[in-house]
């Protein structure tokens, strides 16, 4: 059987799904080594294993790795190297003993979901 647009002698009309125009967007526009650092960040951060650690890591992965340089970047991806249950105790806390090498990422991730500073010790 013929389509109806090849037999009216009209050109086909092509099928474009835009999973393959995406697919052909990202190999026109080749990414630079930082853009796929970025990119694998972010994943990593929001694919950790936890619900919790995908929200907390996820959503600041998102609004902060777009600024951050490849220094800042190469050391984010050090603290997503961090077992999750040390990184959720020291995000959870607000124990800066939790985090030692990394407080300073833990206390802006803590200020980016409005969690309050360092508890005081009892």
């Amino acid at each position: 059987m013929i389509p109806a647009a090849a037999a009216s002698g009209a050109a086909p009309t092509p099928c474009v799904h835009a999973a393959s125009f995406a697919f052909t967007r990202s190999i026109s526009k080749p990414m630079n080594d930082l853009e796929t650092s970025r990119r694998r960040a972010a994943y990593r951060a929001a694919h950790r294993g936890t619900k919790e650690m995908d929200i907390l890591l996820g959503r600041f992965a998102a609004e902060h790795l777009p600024a951050m340089d490849t220094a800042e970047l190469a050391r984010f991806e050090r603290f997503l190297s961090v077992p999750d249950p040390e990184l959720q105790a020291a995000i959870l806390s607000g124990d800066r003993q939790q985090a030692t090498e990394f407080a300073d990422l833990v206390a802006a991730i803590r200020s980016h979901h409005g969690l309050p500073g360092e508890r005081p010790r009892d």
